[in-house]
């Protein structure tokens, strides 16, 4: 039986169960819940906090979890990205107050405070830079105002509570993070990871793609099927009227409404696009 790690708790969590169930698999109820088994399918799930997945998935404990990218480099468990899964997105940055740092090379023999210290130790050393880590817990935006550190290294998304501690981001990011699928480093191949990846895999493209259909006169289809190449092809199906065709393809999500003026303008009619619930590519 499959044994996977899921995030127990934040909206790691909730995102997490929500793609496993779009995948076909049984989800706990309870939250409280710290073990659950889906016979039909096999697979046992954990319900583990977010920074011990990846070592309990290096150390072979289990065989697969849902991690942050980040987590699993902070770890340095020997665990490896499989699949990256779209949501949990975060962008990690140092700053420091205003004015003061304005590159990498600055960093060295400064303290920076970080609840990542395995991440960015590891982002410093290889680029050559001796700083000193202070490791912290929760929130490290005060730590320069207590003295305690010259730099943060921290998630940043809007930039306003840098601000509002009187900090700024300098340099290139350190990480774009997101969740991700994880394996034990050289692990065997394993048919039942093979269908769970196929499956999240599946969620993945149904939540970027919608299924367009709509009617085109004959002698437009092919600059139609230029606008809705699909996949692999479009499919075109005779209609009552000798003159018309009736066209499916699948389109990407984000340009559904662009796709529909187009097609729209050219001559096509009847226009109707589909959500996908799961598929298989």
């Amino acid at each position: 039986m499959l044994r996977v790690a899921v995030p127990n708790k934040g909206t790691l969590s909730l995102e997490a169960t929500d793609m496993l169930k779009e995948a076909g698999y049984r989800q706990r109820r309870d939250l409280r819940e710290l073990a659950l088994t889906d016979t039909d399918n096999e697979v046992e799930f954990f319900f583990l906090r977010p920074r011990d997945i990846a070592l309990y998935v290096g150390a072979g404990t289990l065989d697969v979890g849902i991690t942050g990218r980040d987590l699993l480099l902070d770890s340095g468990a020997p665990a490896e990205e499989i699949v990256s899964l779209g949501f949990g997105r975060s962008t990690f940055r140092f700053a420091a107050r205003v004015g003061t740092v304005s590159r990498l090379a600055d960093l060295h023999g400064a303290r920076v405070a970080t609840s990542y210290p395995g991440l960015v130790q590891a982002y410093l050393a290889g680029r050559g830079v001796g700083a000193s880590v202070v490791r912290l817990d929760g929130a490290v935006e005060t730590a320069v105002r207590l003295g305690v550190a010259d730099v943060i290294a921290d998630v940043v998304e809007t930039g306003r509570t840098l601000r509002g501690a009187g900090l700024e981001v300098f340099g290139e990011p350190i990480l774009e993070s997101e969740a991700v699928l994880v394996r034990r480093s050289g692990a065997p191949a394993s048919p039942a990871v093979d269908v769970l990846v196929r499956r999240m895999n599946g969620v993945l493209v149904a939540r970027q793609y919608v299924l367009m259909d709509y009617d085109v006169p004959k002698d437009l289809v092919d600059k139609a099927c230029a606008i809705t190449p699909g996949l692999e092809s479009p499919t075109v199906s005779p209609l009552h009227d000798d003159g018309w065709v009736a066209v499916r393809a699948m389109v990407r999500r984000d340009r559904t409404n662009h796709v529909m003026d187009e097609l729209y303008s050219l001559g096509a009619r009847a226009i109707l696009v589909t959500s996908i619930h799961a598929c298989r590519l």
